[in-house]
């Protein structure tokens, strides 16, 4: 059979991998070393040093990049690794455009680093084209897509936006933790680079952080590849061993994190507590249009919103017993959060409200226990704060 055929998840498990050639191994060994024997001085046998390249990393770059329809992968210590990567493609004077609602380390990293560097930022609502077009000029080198967004959830048009930005020689990086290869592939509707956080559903088991980077452009490739050696913001082989392991269940873990999200989500849409669900697998979600064209599925997060003081949604996720009160997401173990107290904390609180982040919204990652305790638990939560 033709690999090019192969299904997803069949190349999850198989792509970038081959039996150990020395024992016959069928997992990817743990190469745990930092150097390599040379044949002769600058004679190496493909590898030389660990932080320019590992073949357990390089197994793992190669099974990401076929996931995501690329020709190239690269992987980093962790998902703001990757991030700043590609930002150190922008000098002083360019320009970025993101949304609006990008997740609040992202924010960070753009506003309270790169602005030392004279490089500008607009955050702007990408689930308006006209939005995103009015905000990118001549300047503009990246357009920084999250779809769907952290933390409500809006799917944004990946081609609509990568169009604008190619018009204006900008490129478009769309990063696709929330959704994985398994529901969305960004290349395959314009973007010229897609970014992981390998920690969330790609590892899927909360034990790993890393990041990843995978583009067709080899060009583009060769310039990651720079900075990813020379900033050094690489993962140790038994981290990619991890997450190589991971991706192998990753098509049968999204199809339960998927099924338990929609389920909540159209449970908690029912509930007197609740104001208003974000699930782009819901018809009244705003951008459920967007979702359906160019995701075969929804995915496994939700947000909602109480109509609750930031103190009583505070107390409402603090009171949760299957669910666990953590940042971060994707694992097989359902977590739940308060982003204007925990992961978006950084945004000041004028920015976080106008973009409708506001103190009565959770954050929600459905794990793949059943969904009955999952109801049960929510539940409980609301009885014992809400009454």
């Amino acid at each position: 059979m033709d690999e090019n055929s192969r299904r997803i998840e069949t190349r999850a498990i198989h792509a970038g991998q081959q039996p150990d050639p020395e024992t016959g191994a069928v997992m990817t060994p743990i190469y745990a070393s930092s150097t390599y024997a040379q044949d002769a001085p600058g004679e190496d046998r493909g590898y030389e040093y660990s932080r320019t390249g590992n073949p357990t990393r390089a197994a793992l770059e190669a099974n990401l990049a076929d996931l995501e329809g690329g020709t190239h992968g690269r992987v980093f210590s962790s998902g703001m690794g990757a991030i700043n990567t590609v930002l150190n493609l922008c000098e002083s004077g360019d320009h970025v455009v993101a949304s609006n609602d990008v997740y609040g380390g992202t924010h960070r990293l753009f506003t309270q680093v790169y602005d030392q560097y004279a490089v500008s930022f607009d955050f702007v609502d990408m689930t308006d084209p006209d939005a995103v077009a009015g905000a990118v000029d001549s300047d503009t080198r990246v357009v920084w897509v999250e779809t769907p967004t952290n933390p409500l959830l809006n799917a944004i048009d990946i081609a609509a936006v990568a169009d604008i930005a190619h018009e204006h020689d900008a490129l478009c990086a769309v990063d696709n933790t929330f959704a994985t290869p398994f529901l969305q592939r960004p290349l395959e509707h314009g973007a010229d680079v897609v970014c992981h956080s390998l920690t969330k559903y790609m590892g899927g088991h909360s034990d790993v952080v890393g990041g990843a980077l995978v583009t067709a452009d080899a060009a583009l490739d060769e310039r990651f590849g720079f900075y990813q050696n020379s900033v050094g913001a690489t993962p140790n082989p038994f981290g990619c061993f991890l997450v190589l392991r991971g991706v192998k269940t990753l098509p049968i873990r999204m199809e339960r994190h998927c099924e338990n999200a929609h389920t909540l989500a159209t449970w908690l849409e029912n509930r007197p507590e609740v104001q208003y669900v974000y699930y782009p697998g819901l018809e009244s979600h705003p951008t459920y249009e967007t979702a359906a064209k160019q995701m075969d599925d929804y995915g496994g997060m939700l947000s909602f919103e109480l109509d609750a003081t930031l103190e009583e949604t505070s107390a409402v996720v603090s009171n949760t017993e299957v669910f666990t009160l953590a940042e971060s997401l994707g694992g097989v173990e359902s977590l739940i959060e308060q982003p204007a107290a925990m992961t978006h904390q950084a945004i000041p609180r004028d920015e976080r409200i106008a973009a409708g982040l506001t103190d009565g919204l959770i954050r929600v990652s459905a794990g793949i226990e059943h969904v009955d305790d999952l109801r049960s638990d929510l539940q409980g939560a609301f009885d014992t704060v809400l009454g």
